[in-house]
């Protein structure tokens, strides 16, 4: 009998199309490359920043020696003041940064006895620094001066050893700490030994290494919080603990009074000790320019060095490269400043031997008796030597040619240095999360200059650990993620996309039987308008929609459970998946291959609300209500403990997180996981969202991928760095679950538009007003450049205006109300202070003086190309828009899209003739210093150096062409476009589709077998997402939009449901007579491949979604009465914000035609240089009004470069922990083992497939 196996039907169609499935955009081996050079580039900053911080303070040590002759002695208070410079900058620092923090965030005040305590052991270590840096180093040995400073560790090594005791365990580290203990001990025993004999009778001598001695453990109680707050822990003291609290929660004011009183105590020690009232002041100004030189240098390098290595320090620890970048470095600091210092002095030692060519024998005294000490002071040229032989003359007092000496030196210096290597041998062990806050790194927020290494690796955070092999991490509680679209009529790509996604991501991190993992998810599609209604069937049918997403899920499932099958292995058939009928529709819960759950959620229409809006709203309460909230109450009813209960409903609330998305939105598992990471570590985050990428082809495209970038490079990295993200996008946004449950979020989502203003503020930008609610309850909202994500963009111009008509009036909308309660929100959110609501409202404005900004730069380009006055070019320019504006209060939306088709054109043509003009002046004039050149070459130059500062998005620079030429479109005509327009209200999407669309996206039954080959063929797509405009250069958070075809808009989602639209055709069935009595028998049949078994819904459930509805989702009858009155609100909101927004630009415009009739008498004159900087006797006239506009635009651009850049390193430093923590070629292989098909158990006959590596070549994406 012939094998069954030859007997497929299909056998010789054993070739597949499958979609990409991986993530083909991100170019993760360029990222490995970029990691390591980055990790070496920062393992190089530290160290080489360390080492010139020690050195240069060493040198300052060395300068104020009595011997030394490189600073005359007069001059040596001022090398002692240079000390205390340092000493005193990181706690001037410290308390400027706690003052702004006092100011603009919350801050309580201590306890009495805390202050007490803290300020007690903050002027020992003031004073112990002092003295040791400005009273005895001076008066010891360079080789001293480099390894004693590491005995400071001396009280750490004691408390550790405490601290480990109290904790009543073994402990892996208490060895090594008894044992630097004792070794730095030693060290200090040797030291004074070394000097007490050399000369027992030199009192002054012996005064300064007892002064070292005991200012040494002074300093060393710097470092008491990181054991403290251990050791409280771990006893029973009620005080300790309270104390504790304390000194965590008023950190701000204890910081502040610290750092007075470091200031005062060194200024004390200052004033004390350098004989400041017999110096002559007059010394410090007419210091020779050698000298000013040496010293600035010296003091320069020391303070920059040290604040940078302590940056770039915590920048390692974040980058998860403690070990590589940080300690190693730290350590070898030490030796390389050591050597720097010993090996300089022993060259010139063993020329001055060679020298003498054996004549006379010459030892170390010797040499500084006849070289060193000899030498006359050096007036000029090299420094280098005289720094040498200074350094040598702090050790001429010892005898290197004895053993004895040698021996007691270098004894007590390898005795420090190794009792520091074994007092942070524990910071080799130490576990971090990614991005750790600094905070959790470091205990204090202080530095210490003069001790960079050393205060930086004791200040680290100390853990106990247990004398197991391998310390167990405690790793964050455990997140739940759920991933909820809203979908409506997407295209087969659009649902491609994004289930792709979902089931990427239950391949990323699958669901184990038994196992808690770190992130678990569970997927959540909301599908409005699901269903239609079929002449002679017993219920409602599912729409061509609803049946073509269970097509693709059978078809994305089968793919994913057989990707890795080989040639002549059966396919894997999907199993059993459930349909239950719900009270707003139904519902379908797919059980992914790896364990994670999807559940599709069919809205209908009669049953529950639909739109948008509403089905976020239905999700936050089903998933956060119901959900997470319900099961409390019942066990609160039950009579569990109150506190606990509560304590387990905050910490739920704190680590569920909801990832909203569109219908087509594409992401990457590595994508979600970075936004997870903010909300993880950072507790006052509520929402952050990513990089949203436009996809799509044509001119619109890529004028909207500039756009974007632009967007996101510049407006959205600066409103993160110095304030909060104002809008997060419903595209690709995470929110965390506490924030939308407070006050005043979630609750007030609900409201429906009951005002003219609230359809603009609600209805049309419901993701920013979202936004707005948490801000306004003090959440922060952030922006993580690393966490990519693609969706649709509107590819031809029709759909891209009236994509934008609802964007400008929301997003302004929301604007004015944070400015209207800025004092309120400043005071409530840590995170906007008033400086920063000042930059939104100077953004703002320029948002509104956008048109006339754009008429200015049109009125000067016609100034340049017709050779007229700049009064007649401003006439010209304001008429097309005018006209423009007057007639589209009487033509249709088409026709005003028309007219500002053809009048893109023309500006488009104008802007190119203008550009090279410009060029031509320049080559012509020899110079660029003109305002139109001097604009043009700064705007390429920004744009480009941006560009180059995102690598991977370089090539979007090339579209900025487009943009540019663009301007007069999109923030001239588009503007007046939108303010007309504002009356419209309706939500736009897909409402009305072309009928070729519809019969595309209709798959007739006959076609419903071919649908599962044909789907994975991405066409283009006319959709397009709803974006969040914030200003002229903000990016747009993409959303679906086709122009609404009704001749008058009525409002929406809120009073009424739509009426249907004139013209419009009824929606057709997907079949003439019925074929199933309901909608669970037509999905039924709709799939061989994936079966769907029908079950029951809760009981409590079912009531808990007839309350929801009742409540909050209760369709709204429609009122033709109440539509009216609303639309005569709305044309009366329109006509007042219209002209109140183009009477601001008209006066603008006023104001500068005024000025420019007046040029004789108000100007301000500019000379004219040439390209060799020369001044050719020319002068440029510039209008002070418009100086001062362009002033304040290049105030904005700086603001938000200095954003960005700062931005980008925080991007580099995630993602560079990312991939350390979590490398992708791991997890993207990973996957939970499926259980195989033995043959025999299914009689059906499945496809043979292919082996697939369906990797294509990697596409751009954002590099970070």
């Amino acid at each position: 009998m012939e094998d069954k196996r030859t007997s497929s039907k299909r056998s010789w169609d054993a070739c597949r199309e499958v979609p990409p499935l991986e993530d083909e955009r991100t170019p993760w081996k360029m990222l490995k490359l970029l990691k390591v050079l980055s990790l070496c580039v920062v393992a190089v900053l530290v160290f080489g920043l360390a080492l010139c911080s020690k050195t240069s303070f060493l040198l300052l040590v060395t300068l104020s020696n009595e011997g030394t002759k490189t600073l005359p002695d007069g001059q040596k208070p001022v090398a002692l003041l240079c000390i205390g410079c340092v000493l005193i900058a990181s706690s001037l620092l410290l308390l400027l940064k706690s003052v702004w923090k006092a100011c603009h965030k919350s801050s309580k005040m201590p306890d009495k006895r805390t202050v007490a305590l803290v300020l007690f052991f903050e002027f020992l270590v003031a004073m112990g620094a002092a003295i040791l840096t400005i009273v005895a180093m001076p008066h010891l040995d360079i080789v001293t001066n480099v390894t004693i400073l590491n005995g400071v560790a001396v009280l750490s090594t004691l408390l550790q050893v405490i601290t480990q005791c109290t904790a009543k365990q073994r402990n892996r580290f208490l060895v090594p700490s008894i044992t630097a203990f004792l070794l730095i001990l030693l060290g200090y025993v040797l030291f004074l030994l070394l000097y007490i004999t050399k000369d027992p009778t030199d009192t002054r001598r012996n005064i300064w290494a007892g002064l070292a001695v005991g200012a040494s453990f002074l300093v060393s109680f710097n470092w008491w919080e990181n054991y403290f707050k251990l050791i409280s822990e771990n006893s029973r003291s009620d005080f300790l603990t309270a104390l504790s609290r304390d000194v965590k929660e008023c950190q701000n004011v204890l910081h502040i009074l610290s750092s007075l009183v470091r200031i005062a105590v060194t200024a004390g020690v200052l004033g004390a000790y350098v004989p400041l009232d017999k110096m002559d002041w007059a010394i410090v100004t007419s210091i020779p320019s050698r000298e000013t030189r040496i010293i600035g240098i010296i003091i320069g390098v020391q303070l920059i060095s040290s604040a940078l290595c302590h940056w770039f320090s915590l920048v390692a620890c974040k980058m998860h490269a403690m070990r590589r970048c940080f300690i190693l470095p730290l350590y070898l600091a030490s030796l390389a400043a050591m050597v720097l210092f010993v090996v300089p002095v022993i060259v010139f030692h063993q020329n001055y031997r060679n020298s003498l060519n054996g004549t006379q024998s010459s030892n170390f005294r010797g040499y500084c008796n006849d070289v060193v000490d000899a030498r006359n002071q050096s007036l000029s040229g090299n420094v280098f030597p005289d720094l040498v032989w200074d350094v040598t003359h702090t050790l001429c007092f010892l005898d290197l040619s004895r053993i004895y000496d040698i021996g007691l030196l270098t004894g007590s210096a390898a005795c420090w240095c190794i009792g520091l290597v074994l007092a942070t041998l524990h910071l080799w062990f130490l576990s971090l999360f990614r991005i750790q806050r600094t905070q959790d790194l470091f205990v204090r927020r202080l530095y210490e200059g003069a001790f960079i290494e050393q205060s930086l690796l004791l200040n680290t955070r100390f853990d106990i650990q247990t004398t197991e092999k391998q310390k167990q991490f405690k790793s964050l509680d455990p997140v739940k993620v759920f991933l909820c679209a809203t979908m409506w009529h997407e295209t087969p790509d659009e649902m491609m996309n994004i289930l792709i996604s979902i089931f990427r991501l239950d391949k990323y991190r699958p669901k184990k039987e038994g196992e808690a993992g770190d992130v678990t998810f569970e997927g959540h599609i909301f599908f409005d308008d699901a269903f239609t209604d079929v002449a002679g069937s017993r219920g409602a049918h599912v729409n061509q929609y609803a049946e073509m997403l269970v097509n693709i899920i059978a078809e994305v499932y089968s793919i994913f459970l057989n990707i890795n099958n080989d040639l002549f292995t059966k396919k894997q058939q999907i199993p059993d998946q459930t349909i239950v009928t719900t009270p707003y529709g139904g519902r379908l819960v797919v059980t992914m291959p790896h364990g994670n759950t999807l559940t599709v959620h069919y809205k209908n229409k009669k049953l529950i609300r639909h739109k948008k809006r509403w089905s976020q709203v239905m999700y936050l309460y089903y998933l956060l209500g119901w959900k997470v909230s319900t099961k409390y109450f019942k066990r609160w009813g039950k009579g569990e403990e109150e506190v606990e209960v509560e304590n387990e409903f905050e910490r739920e609330k704190k680590n569920t997180y909801i990832l909203a998305l569109d219908g087509d939105t594409d992401f990457t598992p590595a994508a979600v996981m970075l936004l997870i990471d903010r909300l993880k570590l950072y507790p006052q985050v509520g929402a952050a969202c990513g990089r949203i990428h436009p996809t799509g082809s044509g001119p619109v495209v890529w004028y909207q991928k500039f756009e974007y970038a632009v967007g996101h490079w510049l407006h959205k990295t600066a409103e993160h760095v110095f304030g909060c993200v104002l809008c997060s996008p419903g595209c690709f946004s995470l929110f965390r679950a506490e924030a939308l449950m407070d006050d005043n979020v979630m609750k007030k989502y609900t409201v429906m538009s009951s005002k003219a203003q609230h359809y603009i503020q609600y209805d049309q930008g419901e993701d920013r007003w979202l936004c707005t609610l948490l801000l306004k309850q003090g959440w922060r909202v952030e922006y993580n450049a690393a966490s990519d994500a693609h969706t649709n963009a509107p590819e031809d111009f029709k759909e891209f205006y009236n994509q934008r008509r609802r964007w400008g009036p929301s997003t302004m909308a929301n604007m004015v109300d944070l400015l209207g309660c800025a004092t309120v929100i400043s005071k409530k959110n840590t995170s906007i202070s008033k400086v920063y609501m000042l930059y939104q409202l100077i953004s703002l404005a320029a948002s509104i003086l956008a048109p006339s900004t754009v008429i200015l730069m049109i009125a000067g380009s016609l100034t340049v190309l017709l050779d007229v006055h700049p009064s007649v070019s401003l006439v010209l320019a304001v008429i097309p828009p005018a006209i423009f504006l007057g007639a589209s209060f009487r033509i249709k939306a088409d026709t005003q899209i028309l007219v500002a088709a053809i009048l893109s054109i023309l500006y488009a043509f104008l802007m190119m003739v203008s550009a090279i003009t410009i060029i031509g002046n320049i080559v012509k004039d020899q110079t660029i210093l003109t305002p139109s050149s001097l604009f043009l070459i700064f705007l390429a130059l920004f744009y480009v150096i941006t560009a180059l500062l995102h690598p991977q998005e370089i090539g979007l620079v090339f579209y900025g062409f487009i943009y540019i030429i663009c301007i007069p479109s999109a923030y001239l005509l588009l503007s007046i476009y939108s303010m007309v327009n504002m009356n419209n209200v309706s939500w736009g999407t897909r409402e009305t589709a072309p009928a070729a669309r519809d019969e595309a996206a209709s798959p007739t039954k006959a076609e419903k077998g071919a649908v599962r080959s044909t789907i994975a063929r991405f066409s283009r797509s006319r959709c397009c997402r709803r974006l969040c405009l914030t200003d002229a250069t903000d990016e747009r958070i993409l959303s679906r939009d086709v122009p609404s075809e009704e001749p008058e808009p009525r409002p929406q989602n809120s009073i009424v449901e739509e009426a249907g639209q004139p013209g419009e055709q009824p929606r057709r069935s997907t079949t003439l007579a019925p074929p199933h009595q309901n909608w669970v028998a037509q999905l039924q049949s709709l799939s061989n491949d994936m079966n769907l078994s029908e079950d029951k819904l809760d009981e409590e459930e079912g009531k808990f979604f007839r309350e929801l509805t009742s409540k909050y989702l209760q369709p709204v009858p429609e009122d033709k009465g109440k539509q009216e009155i609303m639309i005569n609100k709305l044309r009366e909101l329109r006509n007042k914000m219209t002209f109140v927004y183009f009477i601001i630009n008209a006066f603008w415009l006023v104001v500068t035609f005024t000025l420019q009739l007046l040029d004789s008498s108000v100007f301000i004159r500019v000379p004219k240089i040439n390209f060799d900087l020369e001044f050719t006797g020319e002068y440029i006239d510039i209008d002070p009004v418009g100086f001062m506009f362009i002033l304040s635009f290049a105030l904005l651009v700086v603001i938000q470069f200095f954003g960005m850049l700062y931005h980008r390193m925080s991007t580099l430093i995630h993602y560079v922990a990312f991939l350390s923590t979590e490398p992708m070629s791991t997890k993207q292989n990973h996957h939970q083992p499926i259980k195989k098909i033995v043959d025999g158990e299914s009689e059906d006959f499945d496809d043979l497939s292919f082996q697939g590596d369906f990797r294509r070549r990697f596409n751009t994406g954002t590099l970070v």
